[in-house]
């Protein structure tokens, strides 16, 4: 089974946080923030999306920077993604 994004969707998958500063100090779970940079695994058709026309940017394998308390997040087979909106996409990095 696998996941397949409907409308202007994106399944994506965060990256991990580090555990630790760059002068190596441990931080607690709480003191680490969101991480906003993901790479995408799934992408919907795009199609016609409350009334407009969409046309999908991204494409599997891109890495991407998201708002950063954006989407759904989900488990699936033991996997955590995140699921958004195109839009909710900021940029791609290259």
């Amino acid at each position: 089974m696998k996941l397949k994004p409907l409308a202007d969707r994106v399944v994506i998958k965060m990256e991990e946080v580090k555990e630790t500063t760059k002068s190596g100090i441990i931080l607690a779970g709480t003191a680490k923030e969101k991480p906003q940079i993901a790479s995408v695994v799934a992408v919907g058709p795009g199609g016609v999306v409350d009334g407009k026309d969409v046309e999908m940017y991204v494409k599997v394998g891109d890495k991407v920077i998201t708002s950063k308390y954006s989407g759904t997040e989900i488990k699936f087979e033991d996997e955590e993604y995140t699921i958004v909106r195109q839009s909710d996409i900021l940029a791609i990095v290259e």
